[in-house]
């Protein structure tokens, strides 16, 4: 009995249709005979016997194809598409399909490519003057991409319609021509991996959220919805670029530059070949350089900058064992180890225990992760770069990472070359043919080169240790701190900069730490329980696809993740461009799987001849079936009429609502980001001007009307005003910014000029209690609250300057307490928190003032402010 498959779109045949049914043939062989074309559909294979071609296989998720194209394995032909035409029209369709489909390609790759690029080169988009034309340049090629997309989907709908007309073909069913619209107008978002851009999207609408709800920073919250946005349209490109078919070659190759561009500059820079400011960091701090200097590279950050060449040097330890794992020729081989031996030296440099840590723990990750068979490779091609790495450490290291150029670039030059003769004479006696010897050198070898490196490498953490573990004690303190301030909005959080401008009025020490050096804490503080689930989400579903389809890209997920939480990696927006970036090259990578994959399960075609007429009609009549079993029920044709006009209005309302919210997001993103810009730009020449000059508030004033969110702006705008109208842009400004301390020290200052000195009290109290570890700040509020004093009882308010000197001998009595308290603590003291030179002169004045005596008008003291 023959067991027939059938697409559940295909009506079996019956004898009443025969008619209707020969009917159809004949406008089936005028239409498709015409010109000598014959096509092929999916479909009919399903309904033939299948005996007669023991040959071929048909494999329905494989070979079908929604465009009704039937695919086989030709070499002139990439797309696999069989349709022949004797003019050859087609074939030159074919190939403007294929130049416009590479075109893309090109296009999207080498904008992916300079905007990582870009990220690497400014200063890894920490800050956000940095990231404002990274997001113009993303933002602008967004809209661009969808114009032409949107006009190519156009252009072809025109084209298909043109050659329908051409053809004078019959119509098949409502059904047939909105599935061809839908497959054209929903293209992009059918791509492998188009999704993800659903995870930076909601990390945006979440700050986007908390500026317009309100939080401690509007700036702050409007810079991480920008920043994620950029970092949505960032996904967009890389999810475009791995659905390409050389998708995963461009990934490769912007993952080669980037990290080649990181580590050879920061090599170069050290080596006095390469001018980079800030590319060094110098301390006299023993705990926090063994050396006194550690690289910091394009980043300007250490141990951010270890963490990122740590990523590159495992992603490439592993391409490296993969090549070492069989016999290669000399010139291969030494490709695969080239970049190693500088990766790991840079990672040495930054002097970064905690990129070392993580490094080391993904490291192991690699080796458990490898074959039995391949664990030895990966030893091999690590060994002799970590030990020339590790001499080379030592040597720029004992010249404080300034080194003569000559001797410099010998030592670079000398270590380097080890390294690649070490590796591959170790990979001749690996795979030499001799009995166990060679192998039991090269393990031998492995053994001295990995404790030779051990002990060069942590000579430095030593010498850090035995100079106390400060550093870590504060950061312990940060961390409690941060815990007990996310307490407070467990689930949405502050808002975005909440620890930069909360940290001074919640810390127990006076550290230092603009960023909590803890990336899952600082997205708990911005965005509470909501930021982390997604952004786990994200990482997990990151990595499931990485440990499937590309588990040499894990080791250097896995630095993302566990250095991300020891420092504030996160902060930087390159780190979360390479975490896109490896996701998106593990779609890429099993994208090209599947399409090897489907190209050797391809069905043999064997072209029809317009001789056999007969043969093409018995495979076509089960596509025409569906139109006839529309006619024979004419009862249901009204209803499936309704039910197809319905689902068309409602798809090209989805379709308009897409398109108008993504130009919505694109052009906001543009129009606010060109606003915040032109503001930067405008403050940096008030700032170039002279102070009080006609030019330097006219520039403050163009910044303030393109951003008066930025609490330096109105600050620095306020002082140029006269004093009411200074107070009242003050007021204002803190709605934007209500846990700016130095908003109410310029609120206080105004208070006390105009003898309200009970009001300036209030002011001042407010500023300490946001940074009382301040010790400028506190001798300031001391002074105008002298000032104010003296003022109001110059005025004849004898009571009032007595109440507003005692408010101030209650300030000076606290800070006087608080300093004694950090000196008999025994904690660090980071900010330097003392008793300010004129502060005791301050209270001693205060106190005459509070206790009725007559004021001193002229004393030096008073003439000086802080």
């Amino acid at each position: 009995m023959k067991n027939r498959t059938m697409h559940k779109g295909v009506v079996r045949y019956r004898r009443g249709y025969a008619a209707n049914e020969e009917m159809m043939e004949q406008a089936f062989e005028r239409s498709h005979h015409a010109n000598g074309t014959e096509y092929v559909d999916n479909r009919d294979l399903c309904n033939g016997d299948s005996k007669g071609s023991k040959d071929s296989t048909y494999n329905r998720e494989d070979t079908y194809n929604k465009d009704d194209t039937y695919k086989k394995e030709d070499k002139n032909n990439s797309n696999g598409a069989i349709q022949t035409d004797a003019s050859g029209s087609f074939s030159q369709s074919l190939r403007c399909k294929r130049y416009s489909g590479w075109g893309w390609t090109v296009g999207v790759g080498i904008l992916s490519i300079l905007l990582l690029l870009a990220g690497c080169l400014s200063r890894g988009l920490y800050y956000s003057a940095d990231l404002y034309p990274v997001i113009l340049i993303a933002a602008g090629s967004t809209l661009i991409m969808i114009v032409l997309f949107l006009v190519g989907i156009r252009l072809e709908k025109e084209q298909e319609q043109e050659q329908e007309q051409g053809r004078k073909q019959v119509p098949l069913s409502p059904v047939h021509w909105l599935g061809n619209n839908e497959r054209m107008v929903w293209r992009m978002i059918r791509i492998s991996g188009i999704l993800r851009v659903l995870w930076p999207l909601g990390m945006m609408t979440c700050f986007g959220v908390h500026a317009w709800a309100g939080s401690v920073s509007k700036q702050g919250s409007m810079d991480e919805m920008l920043r994620w946005s950029l970092l949505a349209m960032f996904t967009l490109f890389t999810a475009i670029l791995a659905a390409r078919t050389d998708g995963a070659r461009w990934l490769a190759c912007g993952w080669q530059m980037a990290g080649g561009l990181l580590v050879l500059s920061g090599i170069l820079a050290v080596c006095g070949i390469l001018p980079l400011p800030f590319g060094v960091m110098r301390t006299a701090d023993p705990e926090i350089s063994s050396a006194g200097a550690r690289l910091g590279g394009l980043l300007q950050y250490p141990n951010a900058y270890g963490a990122v060449v740590g990523m590159y040097a495992l992603e490439r330890l592993t391409a490296a064992a993969r090549v070492i794992a069989r016999p290669v020729p000399a010139g291969r081989l030494i490709a695969a180890v080239l970049p190693l031996m500088p990766a790991q030296a840079a990672l040495l440099l930054s002097e970064s225990r905690g990129a070392w840590l993580a490094t080391g723990c993904a490291a192991v990750a690699a080796f458990a992760l490898q074959r039995r068979g391949a664990r030895l490779p990966l030893l091999l091609a690590m060994a002799a770069p970590l030990a020339c790495a590790a001499w080379l450490y030592r040597q720029l290291a004992a010249a404080q990472l300034a080194p003569a150029p000559v001797p410099g670039l010998l030592a670079l030059a000398g270590a380097w070359a080890a390294a690649l003769l070490g590796t591959l004479l170790l990979c001749r006696l690996w795979h030499s043919g001799a009995a166990k010897a060679p192998r039991a050198a090269a393990l031998t070898a492995i053994v001295l080169a990995g404790a030779a490196a051990a002990l060069m490498a942590v000579a430095s953490t030593a010498d850090r240790l035995a100079a106390g573990v400060g550093t870590g004690v504060s950061r312990l303190q940060m961390w409690r701190d941060a815990l007990q301030l996310w307490t407070e909005a467990t689930w949405l959080g502050h808002g975005g900069d909440t620890w930069r401008n909360m940290f001074r009025a919640i810390q127990s020490s006076p550290y230092v730490g603009g960023e909590v050096h803890n990336g899952l804490l600082d997205l708990a503080l911005d965005t509470g329980m909501i930021g982390i689930l997604l952004v786990t989400g994200w990482f997990l579903l990151t990595l499931r696809s990485i440990f499937h389809f590309a588990p040499q890209l894990m080791p250097s997920v896995l630095i993302f993740g566990l250095h991300g939480a020891m420092d504030f990696d996160w902060s930087f927006t390159l780190f979360w461009m390479l975490f896109i970036w490896l996701g998106a090259w593990a779609v890429a990578l099993k994208t090209e799987t599947e399409g090897v994959q489907r190209s050797g399960v391809t069905v043999k075609y064997t072209p029809i001849r317009s001789k056999s007429g007969s043969k093409l009609r018995s495979k076509s009549r089960s596509l025409y079936l569906r139109y006839l079993s529309t006619q024979s029920h004419q009862s249901a044709v009204p209803m499936r009429s309704f039910f197809h006009i319905f689902q068309r209005v409602t798809a090209r309302l989805i379709r308009v609502s897409t398109v108008m919210i993504i130009l919505f997001w694109i052009g906001g993103t543009v129009w606010l980001t060109s606003r915040y810009a032109v503001a930067e730009v405008q403050y940096r020449q008030a700032m170039s001007e002279p102070d009080g000059t006609p030019a330097q508030k006219v520039h403050l004033m163009a910044a303030l009307q393109s951003n008066p969110n930025r609490a330096d702006i109105v600050i620095s705008f306020a002082r140029t005003l006269p004093v009411r109208e200074a107070e009242t842009l003050l007021l204002n400004s803190l709605s934007h910014s209500p846990m700016h301390p130095q908003i109410y020290i310029e609120l206080g200052r105004l208070a006390a000029q105009f003898d309200e000195g009970q009001q300036a009290g209030e002011y001042f109290e407010q500023a300490i209690a946001l940074n009382r570890y301040d010790g400028i700040g506190q001798s300031t509020a001391l002074y105008w609250m002298e000032q104010a004093t003296r003022r109001e009882w110059k005025a004849g308010f004898t009571d009032r300057a007595r109440q507003t000197a005692a408010a101030g001998v209650q300030m000076y009595e606290r800070y006087q307490l608080l300093t004694e308290e950090v000196e008999a603590g025994n904690v660090r003291n980071d900010r330097r928190f003392v008793l300010e030179e004129h502060a005791p002169g301050y209270g001693e004045n205060l106190r005459r003032l509070a206790s009725g005596s007559s004021p001193p008008f002229t004393p030096e003291l008073t003439k000086r402010s802080p």
